[in-house]
């Protein structure tokens, strides 16, 4: 896999979904939208971007975001590097996000991506490990990125598989989507299985939704490696251990197999294990 799509880029865009309110992920989420909360010290929509970026979805005529709880963060963020649609109230879920974007869109395939995914394969940079699901695509039928279930009493996958954050999503699908909340299991996946159009591609590699503070740590400690990762800024007099430390962080007790958030701090007299620190005093358990 060379992570070139054999598709025209004139027919498929990409779009991150970024709206949602991660209330697993309280009170992290309280501070800032889950597609902002850092992995490995970047932002999950960064890491979102880059990925598809990679792919040549990139600018605001390829790429969109979508936005609602503390858009004005995930507005603030993107900048011109996509196209930005804000929704009104509350988010509108998978489908609903897809379907406000109808007209640019506008006749292209999509490349719908959930920001809060966590992905990663050993063999492969960010986009050429998602590649497989554009490789030879004709346009016509839905495409899931997928991990093999390997637990047999498990229900709810797609031809063995559990969804991995990613699918391809043709026109003639998309031109059927309202602006109304739903999402997308049940308006474009479960349809498209049902009549024959669905196509699951392997993901070889880590997958993880983040969506609690248990998958959200261990996103964080996949991606230190094994090791610590500390961002320049921070100043550490204490003891890290298989750590990630944020910028402008300042840590004088110990973090082991934490997170410490950008600009957080940890006192000389803690000692922080399986946790996420946010600002000085506010601890939430992960382990």
């Amino acid at each position: 896999m060379t992570g070139s799509p054999a598709v025209d880029p004139g027919q498929v865009c990409a779009l991150i979904l970024a709206a949602g309110e991660g209330q697993r992920l309280r009170p992290l989420t309280t501070v800032r939208p889950k597609a902002l909360c850092p992995v490995g010290n970047v932002p999950l929509l960064d890491r979102a971007l880059r990925r598809v970026g990679a792919l040549g979805f990139v600018g605001p005529a390829r790429v969109a975001v979508n936005a609602c709880y503390l858009g004005e963060q995930v507005v603030a963020h993107v900048g011109d590097r996509a196209h930005l649609s804000v929704e009104p109230g509350s988010p509108l879920g998978t489908s609903g996000g897809v379907g406000r974007l109808r007209s640019w869109i506008d006749g292209r395939g999509v490349l719908v991506g959930n920001a809060d995914g966590y992905l990663a394969r050993p063999d492969a940079p960010p986009g050429a490990d998602i590649a497989a699901l554009l490789d030879g695509w004709a346009g016509d039928t839905v495409r899931l990125l997928g991990q093999r279930l390997t637990d047999p009493t498990e229900t709810g996958g797609f031809a063995g598989h559990r969804f991995a954050g990613f699918s391809l999503l043709p026109w003639r699908y998309v031109s059927r989507l309202s602006a109304e909340f739903g999402n997308l299991v049940r308006t474009v996946w479960r349809p498209a299985e049902a009549a024959g159009e669905l196509e699951v591609v392997t993901f070889e590699g880590t997958y993880l939704d983040t969506g609690t503070p248990r998958d959200y740590l261990a996103a964080n400690l996949h991606a230190a490696g094994g090791a610590s990762l500390v961002d320049p800024t921070a100043t550490v007099t204490g003891v890290v251990d298989r750590a990630v430390i944020g910028a402008g962080a300042m840590v004088h007790g110990s973090a082991v197999r934490s997170v410490v958030w950008p600009d957080a701090q940890v006192a000389a007299d803690e000692q922080l294990t399986d946790v996420i620190r946010l600002g000085a005093d506010l601890t939430v358990p992960a382990g």
